[in-house]
């Protein structure tokens, strides 16, 4: 299975499980646009913080790799990669080259 589609499978995962503990009428559509974080986002920060360590927990489970999605230098960068779930796929499969992985 290509890199790709193994990181949209282990991030499709990770809003399965983050769905499962939003509250009632709050999910995130498992879409490449749905919006995350940020303007169009639904997701408060404590339930952002809750979707990124399931994605840390999925990759890792996937690709067999122990790395942190978020540092400093994101909240600078001009367009997130939290904004959409096509962004944060982008910014995954760029990590994951750095760490050697893809």
């Amino acid at each position: 299975m290509p890199h790709q589609e193994r990181i949209v499978k282990a991030v499709y995962a990770a809003v399965d499980e983050l769905n499962q503990q939003l509250p009632k009428g709050v999910s995130v559509d498992k879409s490449l646009d749905a919006p995350l974080y940020g303007g169009a986002g639904k997701l408060e920060s404590l339930d952002f913080v809750t979707f990124i360590m399931e994605v840390e927990e999925k990759i890792k489970a996937e690709f067999g790799v122990d790395f942190t999605i978020t540092d400093e230098n994101l909240l600078s960068k001009e367009k997130s990669p939290f904004s959409s779930l096509r962004t944060l796929i982008e910014y995954l499969e760029e990590l994951l080259k750095q760490e050697g992985a893809a």
